[in-house]
C-alpha cells in the first residue's frame, strides 16, 4: 500500500514557524511550474483567511533578473538573507540534477534549518537539500526519473518510493512538479487545519489530498476506460458518505453493477489501488480529519470511519502516515478543541 506521508516527531521550535515568513528561493534557469506552485498557495494575498496569513518574499540566489523556464523573469525581494529568520524555505526544483549546489546557499539552508525553519523541496529541489546535508538520515523522495541518481549520490539518505511526498517533520520532500501542490497543502492542513487546507484546495479546484503515489504516474500506455468505469463516480461518492458501514468487495461490485474482476480492473484504471486499499486509503483520511477537527475519543473515530476497532484504526493510520492518531491529533490542538 504506497505511503502518502511519513510523519515524524517535529522540533519544539518547529512549532512557531507557521507564524514566522514563507521564502520560496528563485535562481537562474528557475523552474516556472514548481516556483508558482509554491506562490499560488502561500504568496497569494488572501484577506478572507484573516492578519495572520503567510508572510511571503522571494530570495534570489543571483542579483538582478533571473530567467526562469518559459521565457519569465523574476525579480527577487532580497538575497540569501531573507533566509534568516524564515519559517519555512522552500527549493522549487533546481536547474539540473547535475548543476552543482553553491557553497553559500548550502550552508543557508543549514542555517535556517538549524534556526527552526522547515525546509520543503519540491521534485528536483531534493539535491539541493541533499547537497545541503539535510536529507542525511532522513526520509525523503523526489521525482521517479531522479530516484537512482538522488540515492547513488547520497546513500545516507532514506529514499521512500511510490510516495508524493513525505513529512520527516522539519525536512519536507515531494516527489514531482505537482505534487509539490500537495506538499504545500499538508503543510497548510498541518498549520492551520484542515478546513483551512481545503478552503484553498477548492480555490485551487484540487482534491484537498490526493490518494496513491507516484508510481500512478510512471511512464506507462495510458489506459482506455470503457463506458462501465463511469459508474464507479458515484460509487466512491456513496461509499465516502458511509464510511461506517461494511463495504465488501460483492457489495461494491452489485452497487457498480460489475463483476468482482471487472470491479478491481475498474478500480486499478480510475485511482491506481485496489478496492480494498481504496477503502482504506479513505477511512484512514477520513480518520484524519476527525482527529484534527473534532473532539471525538479514538474509539468513536475508529467507528466512524468504517474500522472494526481501535486497533484497526491505530494499525492502518500508523502504516499509512508513520504515527499512532493519538500522536497525530496533538499536532493539532487549535482545531481539534477550539
Amino acid at each position: 500500500m504506497p505511503v502518502i506521508v511519513r510523519i515524524m516527531p517535529e522540533r519544539r521550535s518547529s512549532r512557531t514557524a507557521a507564524d514566522r515568513p514563507v521564502i520560496v528561493l528563485a535562481y537562474d534557469g528557475l523552474c516556472t511550474f514548481e516556483f508558482g506552485c509554491a506562490v499560488e498557495v502561500f504568496g497569494l494575498p488572501r484577506p478572507e483567511m484573516g492578519p495572520d496569513w503567510y508572510r511571503f518574499a522571494v530570495a534570489g540566489l543571483e542579483s538582478g533578473p533571473m530567467r526562469a523556464t518559459g521565457g519569465v523573469h523574476v525579480l527577487a525581494d532580497g538575497g540569501l538573507e531573507l533566509l534568516e529568520g524564515a519559517g519555512t524555505v522552500i527549493v522549487p526544483g533546481w536547474r539540473g540534477i547535475d548543476a552543482p549546489v553553491p557553497d553559500d546557499l548550502r550552508a543557508a539552508l543549514r542555517a535556517a534549518h538549524a534556526d527552526g525553519a522547515r525546509i520543503l523541496s519540491l521534485c528536483s529541489g531534493a539535491f539541493v537539500l541533499a547537497a545541503a546535508g539535510l536529507l542525511d538520515g532522513h526520509d525523503a523522495t523526489t521525482h521517479w526519473r531522479y530516484a537512482e541518481a538522488l540515492v547513488r549520490r547520497h546513500p545516507a539518505l532514506h529514499f521512500v518510493p511510490d510516495v508524493l511526498y513525505v513529512d520527516a517533520g522539519s525536512v519536507l520532500t515531494a516527489a514531482g512538479s505537482a505534487a509539490g501542490l500537495d506538499l504545500c497543502l499538508h503543510l497548510v492542513r498541518r498549520d492551520r487545519g484542515a478546513e483551512v487546507a481545503n478552503r484553498i484546495a477548492r480555490r485551487l479546484v484540487l482534491p484537498a489530498h490526493r490518494q496513491g503515489g507516484q508510481a500512478q504516474y510512471v511512464e506507462r500506455p495510458v489506459p482506455r476506460l470503457r463506458a462501465p468505469a463511469s459508474r464507479l463516480a458515484p460509487l466512491l461518492d456513496r461509499v465516502r458518505t458511509a464510511l461506517d458501514q461494511e463495504w465488501t468487495v460483492a457489495r461494491l461490485a452489485a452497487d457498480a453493477a460489475l463483476s468482482p474482476r471487472a470491479l478491481h480492473r475498474r478500480f486499478r484504471e480510475a485511482t491506481g489501488l485496489s478496492p480494498g486499499a481504496w477503502l482504506v486509503a479513505e477511512r484512514v483520511e477520513r480518520a484524519r480529519e476527525l482527529l484534527e477537527t473534532s473532539r471525538l475519543p479514538i474509539p468513536a473515530v475508529a467507528a466512524a470511519c468504517g474500522f472494526g476497532s481501535p486497533e484497526a484504526l491505530r494499525h492502518h493510520f500508523r502504516t499509512r502516515l508513520g504515527a499512532s492518531p493519538a500522536a497525530y491529533r496533538t499536532a493539532f490542538p487549535e482545531a481539534a478543541y477550539p
